[in-house]
């Protein structure tokens, strides 16, 4: 249960050795760099906004490229290939890529420009299929439709609205026209809705003829080709064929470069790895010959990084002792038992400065507040199983993704327990089974009882239980206390309320209503609860004195420490928030229950064995689902909630080394150090 130690780090160096040292920092993750603020006439910062721009570039390139692999020779990926994590690189593999980094870019960018040749070439295709859609009414006319007629002669090609006959058009045309001399109309099609036609006029009645077809509705073809509409079909078909052939040709040149497919996600890394390089080194302050980073690194790495670099290049490093105004990082270090439950600690917050880390004090109650929630052995063997099977194989799965499961492997071993004591089994399975298909009655008893029998005894252990969470949660915030020196408030604050929740639990358990509500066996002495009750007397007195000590009125002073004794009722809601052990607990199990009923409904023979099967694996996997993500959130409430509550506010930032695996997707370095 610690929080690491970190020492402040100022290092100087050539500023030729400025990309070296950085790299080897990169490799290392072990210092988290902060901004330089000296800029003088001689320490300055580059500006790199190019570089950026360029390595954004490159990564783009290299995202796409890989997207168009992705979609036209997608990968046969395995179903759970998400676990195995990033890929080891080496530092020699990083320095032999170096070389080919241009190739490999251009590569990349050859399957960009195939993929945008695709995609024109589709849109030529839809642009073709639209033409010949626009000319298949055009078929019986032997002239181009770009036609506009003679010296002589005007042409009107095109359509208007609605089904007319050859003798309508005509007769149509000579109304609208009276005073105009001869036509030649021909429908070269017709539709339900356009009838579509060819006008051949002398040219002096061309305006008279044009006002005639606009006042049918006379609408000319959005496409006018140079040729009759037979030939330019012909043409398209050719066109299509050939944008077929290209497309065909570019997926083969794509699909052959799919055994590039790791230089690509290399090619992305590596550029991501040297654009967080430039970003670093653009907050570095710079001389001409030199420069200067700050940052800061887990004291215990301190010596070997300094050993490391000095051994490499010609540097001056300083560790000091961080000032107490300063804004330092947060590191979280447990053993093996705790860790798992760190990134429960981090989504709530780190511990502020001062405050003690919460997690090795909350991970055994985190286990056991989550096992008796769900509470059935058969569903924590599934779990245990599941996750050790999981990290086993998936040895090099992310660290954050690898904590999730070992804590859900110890909250199935936690479920596996409690389902023993409380005798579930997929709930009452065994007993269904029995009677179904053997006609006899078959049960594993509960080493300790049954909740579904004695709801009551369960509900008072679940309050004994949150009694003791909130008294632990109590007892780090004495140790707080006193670590620091405030022996005043570990009294004021912690001692008083202890001897007040004591007193006070005492002398509820003492009263016959008590005991008869929770089928209490035992009796306190009379003698107990006098001390109990003068004990609960002298803490209230203490609290309503001292509650309010920041405050110089004493009439405020008086008013906030009997604001402070209001709070007991506080700890009331507290201890009844427990009670949903009991609920969450009961809940998998009554739901277990039914699904097994349902599922023995039909009876024994081979359909009822069949549909019990069937409804067993679905109920139950339903089950299983919704109440482990039942009992992730509300175990979690009681940590954030009552337990923390106690003791703990956070507030401190996470520690954020120098990495190389910082934002890759893809590789992470052999040699990089896990803190």
């Amino acid at each position: 249960m610690a929080v690491v130690h970190m020492k402040r780090v100022v290092l100087c160096a050539l500023k030729r050795d400025r990309k070296r040292i950085l790299e080897d920092l990169q490799r290392r993750g072990v210092v988290e760099i902060s901004d330089t603020k000296l800029e003088d006439g001689i320490f300055q910062k580059s500006d790199l906004s190019d570089s950026h721009a360029t390595f954004a570039k490159n990564i783009l390139t290299a995202k796409r490229a890989l997207e168009i692999l992705d979609r036209t020779a997608p990968e046969n990926r395995p179903m759970l290939a998400a676990l195995n994590g990033k890929k080891q690189l080496t530092v020699q593999q990083y320095e032999e890529f170096a070389q080919r980094h241009d190739e490999v870019l251009r590569i990349a960018g050859r399957l960009e420009e195939l993929d945008k040749n695709i995609a024109e070439n589709r849109a030529e295709i839809v642009r073709i299929g639209l033409e010949r859609e626009a000319l298949s009414p055009w078929m019986a006319l032997d002239v181009p439709m770009n036609f506009t007629g003679t010296k002589t002669t005007a042409a009107f090609i095109g359509s208007v609205v609605g089904a007319l006959t050859q003798t309508g058009l005509s007769e149509s045309l000579a109304q609208a026209a009276p005073k105009a001399g001869p036509f030649n109309a021909e429908i070269i099609s017709a539709m339900q809705d356009q009838t579509y036609l060819f006008l051949i006029c002398e040219k002096k009645d061309q305006k008279a003829y044009a006002a005639a077809l606009n006042s049918m509705g006379f609408a000319k073809l959005a496409v006018e080709p140079d040729k009759p509409p037979k030939q330019r079909m012909e043409d398209l078909k050719v066109e299509e064929e050939k944008c077929g052939a290209s497309i065909e040709q570019d997926e083969a040149e794509i699909k052959s470069g799919a055994g590039r497919r790791v230089d690509l996600e290399l090619l992305e890394d590596y550029d991501t790895m040297r654009s967080d390089k430039y970003e670093v080194i653009g907050r570095l302050s710079q001389s001409k010959r030199t420069f200067l980073m700050t940052g800061y690194v887990p004291a215990r790495k301190a010596e070997a990084l300094e050993a490391a670099l000095s051994k490499k290049f010609n540097v001056a490093i300083k560790f000091s002792e961080p000032e107490e105004k300063e804004d330092v990082p947060v590191l979280l270090k447990n053993n093996s038992f705790a860790t798992p439950v760190e990134d429960v600690v981090q989504s709530f917050s780190l511990p502020a400065k001062g405050e003690i880390d919460p997690t090795a004090l909350m991970a055994p109650f985190y286990y056991f507040l989550y096992g008796m929630m769900l509470g059935d052995a058969a569903y924590g063997i599934i779990m245990t199983l599941i996750t050790l099977i999981l990290m086993k194989k998936h040895p090099h799965m992310s660290p954050s993704l690898h904590r999730t499961l070992n804590m859900f492997f110890y909250c199935g071993l936690s479920t596996t327990f409690w389902g023993v004591m409380f005798g579930s089994y997929f709930g009452d399975v065994v007993d269904v089974v029995g009677k179904t298909f053997f006609h006899a009655n078959v049960t594993i008893p509960a080493v300790w009882f049954a909740p579904l029998n004695q709801p009551m005894r369960l509900l008072v252990f679940c309050m004994l239980v949150g009694l003791i969470h909130l008294f632990a949660g109590l007892g780090a915030n004495l140790y707080q206390a006193l670590h620091t020196k405030r022996y005043g408030d570990a009294v004021c604050d912690v001692i008083f309320w202890y001897m007040l929740i004591i007193g006070l639990t005492v002398l509820l358990l003492s009263t016959s209503m008590m005991r008869n509500m929770f089928s209490l066996k035992f009796v306190i002495s009379p003698s107990a609860a006098h001390v109990a009750a003068i004990l609960s007397a002298v803490a209230a007195v203490g609290i309503i004195l001292t509650g309010g000590r920041d405050s110089r009125n004493p009439v405020k002073r008086i008013m906030k420490g009997l604001y402070s004794l209001y709070n007991v009722t506080g700890w009331l809601s507290d201890v009844l928030s427990y009670s949903r052990l009991l609920a969450l607990g009961l809940a998998t199990s009554v739901i277990a229950s039914v699904v097994n009923k349902m599922a023995s409904m039909i009876g024994s023979g081979v359909v009822g064995v069949i549909a019990f099967i069937l409804i067993f694996v679905i109920g139950h996997t339903m089950n299983i689902a919704i109440n482990m993500l039942g009992a992730y959130v509300h175990t979690n409430r009681l940590q954030y909630v009552e337990f923390f509550g106690k003791f703990y506010s956070g507030g401190g930032r996470k520690f954020t080394p120098f990495s190389a695996s910082a934002h890759t997707k893809y590789y992470q370095f052999k040699e990089e150090n896990e803190l």
